[in-house]
């Protein structure tokens, strides 16, 4: 198949990357959809929309985040020089902050009074309610309600900020559902709402749009890492659940091939197991929430239940531009069970001083297997998205801790 010359020239004008995405959406929506595109299309060209999001990216978030060289860890595994690109120190705790603004901000300028979003593990769901009260919006999240109790911290955090949390019941009552029904929301109130999607997944143009506000960390690593080695990195890691921040640093490193990208999935209790999240793993091509990509799906076709400790990463399918690069063999997915997750989240938190959150978490335990076969002047950057403030709840119960004795 051919590429165009550059991976970076995807999607088409239909939003396929390949054979995967698309817009698979009910009829009352498509209107909105490409009313949504057309505008997109128009104000990520516009100077103003631009100086207007590097201003909040620089004054609000704190951009550029830094790029950290983990010299314990280095040291610890005896291999390549490893890198931490650090979304976490974010506003709000993640890369999520990045993409949210530049949707509000196109929201604002369609005239929508009325935001609407789902979240997994809260924290595209704060960085959401966050984004709703910088401007004043009404804000309204959907999340499953097995992830409202393993995430309370940031539900109470969405509520502070003054978002409206509705619980989900159906289904697995995680990040699936919640999408579900965010959707069903959209289809009912049409005119006055704007849906900020919180991954590179669901109906044209929201992967490609996702995707370009979120490419600011690849951009910044970029930067960054020839300023402090003056080469660029051998290899990128990031976790994947949907896959935003994963494409976020790969995407400007797409077309050098000197660069090798490795995603990495939750294997949750492991593969054969049944109970995972690992899409290219142990899916096949389907369609879900307005696109064609891998999916964990039953025999007959139906959406199988996902599993992962991370909530984040607890989702049944994967961005179709990750379809897309799998079956192009230019970046490796892999995937990480539940226990490696909590075993890195303790090693980077007690030799690095770093509490990652448990999504990263599944990137650092893969770094820990390859980093020592690498010679030591190679470079690694691995994508810490998260903050583990959320996920010591969680942590403390899998490891039988008594927080309070």
């Amino acid at each position: 198949m051919n590429i165009k010359n550059s991976f970076k020239n995807w999607p088409d004008e239909s939003g396929f990357f390949g054979n995967f995405g698309g817009r698979y959406v009910a009829e009352t929506l498509m209107p909105l959809i490409k009313d949504v595109e057309k505008n997109y299309n128009i104000y990520c060209k516009d100077k103003n929309f631009i100086n207007e999001l590097d201003y909040y990216l620089k004054n609000f978030v704190g951009r550029p985040s830094p790029l950290y060289y983990a010299e314990r860890i280095t040291k610890d595994l005896g291999g390549g020089k490893i890198y931490f690109k650090r979304d976490e120190l974010n506003h709000t705790g993640a890369h999520k902050i990045n993409n949210c603004l530049g949707q509000i901000l196109l929201a604002k300028r369609m005239g929508k009074k009325r935001i609407i979003a789902e979240t997994g593990a809260g924290q595209h769901g704060v960085a959401v309610a966050t984004v709703c009260a910088l401007f004043n919006l009404p804000c309204i999240i959907y999340m499953g309600s097995k992830d409202i109790t393993r995430q309370s911290p940031n539900v109470f955090r969405m509520k502070l900020l003054g978002a409206k949390v509705i619980a989900v019941d159906t289904g697995s009552r995680s990040l699936k559902d919640a999408m579900n029904e965010a959707l069903r929301d959209w289809v009912t109130n049409v005119k006055n709402t704007f849906y900020i999607i919180g991954t590179v997944a669901g109906p044209h143009p929201y992967p490609k749009m996702v995707r370009d506000f979120q490419s600011i960390i690849g951009k910044e690593v970029k930067e960054q890492i020839f300023k402090k080695e003056k080469k660029m990195p051998d290899l990128l890691i990031a976790c994947i659940g949907g896959g935003s921040n994963a494409i976020g640093l790969f995407y400007d490193f797409l077309d050098n091939k000197e660069v090798k990208m490795i995603a990495v999935e939750a294997a949750g209790l492991g593969i054969k197991s049944g109970k995972h999240a690992s899409s290219l793993s142990g899916g096949k091509p389907g369609v879900l929430h307005g696109n064609k990509t891998y999916l964990l799906q039953t025999k007959s076709g139906q959406i199988k239940e996902a599993h992962s400790i991370s909530a984040g990463l607890d989702y049944p399918g994967i961005g179709p531009e990750h379809a897309f690069l799998f079956e192009q063999k230019r970046v490796n997915y892999v995937s990480v069970t539940d226990e490696e997750a909590i075993k890195a989240f303790k090693y980077c938190s007690k030799l690095e001083g770093i509490i990652p959150a448990l999504e990263p978490s599944h990137a650092l335990a893969h770094l820990i297997k390859v980093a020592p076969k690498m010679n030591k002047n190679k470079i690694i950057v691995m994508n810490m998205c998260g903050r583990g403030d959320k996920d010591i709840f969680t942590v403390a119960e899998k490891l039988k801790v008594k927080i309070n004795e």
